[in-house]
């Protein structure tokens, strides 16, 4: 089936700008039960100045708590800058870059450790309210980076919306099936070895002989590069004329073209991986982004150039099910004055790192790729095997 490109661009923003408004106009009407519902914890919470106590005489901090850290807005800001380069560059990382910001760099998480013993219900609200604040920020960035992806001819929208439907189902049924069955501290740390795994292999990719078995990513590499080359030299060059262009758009098979060289998938193929990425994602608690870029790189044979465009895609379908489920359902509530100022560091670092990956040799795009693997995959090892991670966050 063809699609008339003008037509298929309009049709695909007005999804994402509906989406996005519908998702807003949602999450961000107060709950007054949750309100209130965090006003009896803190009220039910022993009164002083030690370790899981509060002081109701003290400076007001997150979610308003008297004593709560008071997390400075510039480091809130300019770290929440690099979390958005960073997702919008490799298309991952962003929500353990952002964990490791609330949790360590801003004390986060310890404060809401501090609660463990005097008030469970207390540390929950916190907990949940530090995992939300991490996907609002990842949230933003991916629906920033996709449409900043689309627009340059860098995304590649099927198979996107594919490995979308897949990561929804996975998302839903995981929780539904295993919540409260399985001990999952037994899983970290092999986890943790299988992203040492993935690390290397897309390390073995950026070598001579895996880059030749990668004909076609590499041509297109090359291609987008050496146009590119000629745009640092003043040369006009067409993003939108080279970029992703759909030759055929079927239930059964799709075919693209990426600055003249052509690839195709069965839609069915990422709809499954979707479904396992997005079922080991919610059955770990973690994003999903690492392990969407190997799939579109490995599997699906894409330069890098595509992959944090098509990875966004998906990872804010997933963002949308999860906050609202959170905030509409289970009502959770999040710090409006820090993920406000956090939020406006995510945009500028989202509309930047698209601008610059460009820049990026695709090669070094997967090497960047992998040292995050290699931090990721040490901070679960760690955590599994000895009962701590290594790395922030602790």
């Amino acid at each position: 089936m063809l699609i008339i490109p003008e037509m298929k661009r309009g049709i695909a923003l007005s999804v994402l700008t509906f989406s996005c408004i519908l998702f807003l106009a949602l999450t961000l009407c107060p709950s007054f039960s949750s309100a209130d519902t965090l006003a009896d914890a803190i009220a039910q919470t022993p009164q002083g100045i030690e370790k899981g106590m509060i002081d109701l005489d003290a400076q007001r901090g997150f979610l308003g708590i008297p004593g709560a850290p008071d997390v400075n807005i510039i480091s809130a800001f300019l770290w929440s800058i690099w979390v958005g380069w960073i997702f919008s560059t490799v298309g991952a990382f962003g929500g353990i870059m952002a964990g490791v910001g609330h949790i360590t760099i801003f004390g986060l998480g310890d404060y809401a450790k501090s609660f463990k013993n005097s008030n469970i219900v207390l540390n929950k609200l916190l907990t949940d309210s530090i995992r939300v604040s991490n996907q609002w920020m990842v949230g933003l960035s991916a629906f920033i980076s996709s449409i900043n992806y689309y627009k340059m001819g860098r995304l590649v929208l099927p198979l996107g919306i594919a490995l979308a439907l897949g990561s929804v189902t996975g998302s839903i049924l995981v929780p539904i099936l295993t919540a409260g069955k399985i001990k999952l501290s037994a899983y970290i740390g092999y986890f943790g070895l299988c992203v040492f795994v993935i690390g290397g292999f897309l390390f073995y990719e950026t070598t001579a002989r895996g880059q030749s078995k990668k004909k076609k990513a590499k041509a297109a590499a090359k291609a987008f590069e050496e146009a590119h080359i000629k745009l640092k030299n003043n040369e006009a060059v067409d993003e939108i004329e080279h970029g992703v262009k759909i030759v055929q758009w079927g239930i059964s098979l799709v075919k693209f073209t990426f600055y003249g060289v052509e690839f195709s998938f069965k839609p069915v193929i990422p709809v499954i991986g979707g479904f396992f990425i997005a079922a080991l994602a919610s059955f770990l608690g973690i994003g999903g982004g690492f392990l969407f870029v190997p799939f579109l790189t490995s599997i699906a044979g894409l330069p890098m150039f595509l992959v944090a465009g098509t990875s966004a895609l998906t990872v804010l379908v997933g963002m949308i099910v999860s906050v609202f489920s959170y905030m509409v359902l289970k009502g959770v509530l999040v710090y409006w004055p820090l993920i406000g100022v956090e939020l406006f560091g995510i945009f500028i670092g989202s509309m930047v790192g698209p601008r610059t990956s460009k820049y990026i040799p695709d090669i070094w795009l997967k090497r960047i790729f992998v040292i995050l693997a290699m931090y990721v995959g040490i901070r679960y090892t760690s955590k599994g095997f000895l009962g701590q991670s290594i790395v922030p966050p602790f």
